[in-house]
């Protein structure tokens, strides 16, 4: 969401990670609930297309499910972090081996991540 609605706030290290043509951009299907579930009380995120597969469509990113696995390993997770979502995204991450973007400082105790 941030590199689509608010890209200037990334860091540089950041958004070149996005920009990266040999990187794939992850977007969660957690992530598409959350930003659903906040369009209506967040200003910023009715800029955001109605329909988010088309914010996903652009090249270099794709939409991760959330699967069984996922959410067993999220489940299981010390609970470090309050909120579900990010302790399902941070779940995904590890499951996946992938390396999760975030400005939750939080969200690092649980691994592979990059703060901005």
């Amino acid at each position: 969401m941030w590199a689509l609605v608010q890209s200037h706030l990334l860091s540089p290290r950041t958004a070149a990670l996005i920009d990266d043509a040999a990187n794939e951009v992850f977007v969660s299907a957690v992530t598409a609930y959350e930003l659903e579930y906040k369009r209506r009380r967040d200003p910023i995120l009715s800029v955001l297309p109605v329909d988010l597969s088309e914010a996903v469509s652009l090249p270099g990113f794709a939409w991760l499910a959330l699967t069984r696995l996922h959410a067993v390993t999220a489940g299981r997770l010390p609970r470090l972090h309050g909120d579900p979502f990010d302790r399902m995204l941070a779940a995904q991450a590890l499951t996946e081996n992938l390396t999760l973007i975030t400005r939750d400082d939080l969200v690092a105790a649980y691994g592979p991540v990059v703060a901005w």
